[in-house]
């Protein structure tokens, strides 16, 4: 491993380093107002939602590295305490870069990416409409995490409205992913486009898993198997029995793969299994060959 010390390492180069691994990050497209009440628009990826109750989101603008100096978005935000948080998706990527243009104060980044302004219900600054799913805050808090070029600042924002396009929700009113099509940001110039690299994990809510600390060793130590497919096979509860294997065997026909076969043939197979979610019969095809 590559070691790196942070007290050792130039801002930029650790900034660098950070941002091109910690991700892919969501964008936070803040719509802030000064305090000539003049609108300003930009993204910032050092964003998540912290709370559903109270629902808190937390973005944090950082001080420029070269001299230190703060974004408008964070003036503007310790001045009038209220932000509205747009998501981007695909289709606004490249308006949503444009802003992040360093305009002038007072310059008004909608206009310059084309977007429209939409009024919001209960803060002074507007929404994105293009955006598919946009939250109207009041500023809790702003948390500095430092006085250097670089240092963080935590804006704690309390959500009083969310607004969801009609468009990405599916027949029981919840968003579908796939129709948000969110960006995401990663490090340079790179973002990634979520509906791209998409897919589901169940969550061992309802039962709980026996563990990979208690799966037999000649299966944990498979040179095949990989870690998922360990994650997978740790799900179960309990292991098949010899009657459940035994019946299984027989419905698949599979007495002489098990006889003829080597381990690791059938340790690919169940491997198969696995990629198509069928755990319990990974682990019997697994468990017949001892």
């Amino acid at each position: 491993m590559h070691t790196i010390d942070p007290k050792q390492t130039p801002t930029q180069k650790l900034y660098g380093l950070m941002v091109s691994s910690i991700g892919p990050r969501p964008i936070a497209f803040a719509s802030t107002l000064n305090s000539d009440g003049k609108p300003n628009l930009a993204p910032f990826s050092f964003f998540n939602m912290m709370s559903p109750n109270p629902p808190i989101l937390v973005f944090s603008p950082v001080l420029r590295i070269k001299d230190a100096s703060s974004k408008h978005t964070l003036q503007n935000v310790q001045e009038n305490k209220e932000v509205v948080i747009n998501l981007v998706n695909y289709e606004m990527v490249q308006q949503m870069s444009l802003a992040s243009s360093n305009y002038a104060d007072g310059v008004n980044e909608f206009e310059k990416a084309g977007f429209t302004m939409l009024d919001s219900e209960t803060v002074k600054p507007a929404r994105v409409k293009e955006s598919p799913v946009q939250f109207e805050c009041k500023v809790k808090d702003v948390i500095k995490l430092g006085e250097d070029g670089g240092a963080g600042n935590l804006v704690v924002c309390e959500v009083l409205k969310m607004h969801i396009a009609e468009s990405i929700l599916d027949d029981n009113q919840k968003i579908d992913q796939h129709k948000l099509d969110q960006v995401a940001r990663m490090g340079g110039n790179w973002y990634t486009r979520a509906n791209a690299g998409m897919f589901e994990v169940p969550k061992p809510i309802s039962t709980v898993g026996m563990g990979i600390d208690n799966i037999p060793g000649f299966i944990k130590n498979s040179s095949v198997l990989t870690g998922n497919d360990l994650g997978k096979l740790g799900t179960l509860e309990e292991q098949p029995t010899a009657k459940e294997i035994k019946e299984f065997l027989e419905q698949e026909d599979l007495h002489k793969l098990v006889e003829k076969s080597t381990t690791e043939k059938i340790h690919a197979v169940a491997q198969e299994y696995l990629k198509k979610d069928k755990v319990e019969n990974a682990w019997k095809l697994l468990l017949a060959k001892k």
